[in-house]
């Protein structure tokens, strides 16, 4: 009777999908994902960071600088101004790329991983995660063969690629990326993250929901 039961509660948690959320094997990436950072424990969580985005094909076009303040996947502070009004239905899918760049969607329990083919990045060897439960549709990050880094996201009609690694208390990150179009693979957008810094607490003058 006993052996039935276990059988029985097996079958009901396997449909569920709570016993195998991920790929075995992409444990080992994204441990080498986190290592190459400066490890789990100095992954950014709640930053500031003074910034320019660059919303063009025009790599040299001037734009003004900007403070936005990130929790993601739920807060995004430009200034005093809350960017994410509703994060069941989020209409700021910028605040997901935060999260996956700086890992921390690797983390949340409802993320499921799988490990996707190779690809040549920037003519070198990308390993490949998707990612899914976290986030719709599914996103496909890719990290540097040799070094662990990321260095592209894919996700919904756009590829993301990221350049210039820093590092602030710790912690490195990529401080440019670029935005392409995947039917064109034209640049549609350029960022760059000027000066970073970790917060401990929220600024006084701004509010979670």
């Amino acid at each position: 009777m006993r052996i039935v039961f276990l059988i029985a509660l097996c079958c009901a948690t396997c449909f569920t999908g709570t016993v195998f959320p991920s790929d075995p094997d992409t444990g080992p990436i994204v441990k080498q994902a986190f290592d190459a950072v400066g490890g789990e424990a100095k992954l950014l969580r709640l930053f500031r960071a003074r910034e320019t985005v660059n919303v063009s094909s025009d790599p040299d076009k001037k734009v003004p600088e900007r403070v936005s303040v990130y929790e993601p996947p739920k807060y995004w502070w430009t200034g005093k101004n809350e960017r994410v009004k509703d994060e069941a239905k989020p209409d700021e899918p910028a605040i997901f790329l935060v999260w996956a760049w700086t890992l921390g969607i690797l983390k949340d329990p409802a993320t499921k991983l799988e490990v996707i083919p190779e690809i040549v990045e920037s003519n070198k060897p990308a390993i490949g995660l998707r990612v899914s439960g976290s986030v719709t549709p599914p996103m496909d990050i890719y990290f540097d063969k040799a070094e662990s880094r990321i260095v592209r996201i894919d996700w919904r009609s756009d590829v993301h690629r990221f350049s210039d690694w820093k590092e602030v208390d710790g912690v490195k990150y990529p401080a440019k990326c670029i935005g392409f179009k995947k039917n064109s693979d034209k640049p549609w957008y350029f960022s760059e993250i000027i000066e970073l810094e970790r917060l401990s607490d929220l600024p006084a003058d701004l509010k979670r929901r």
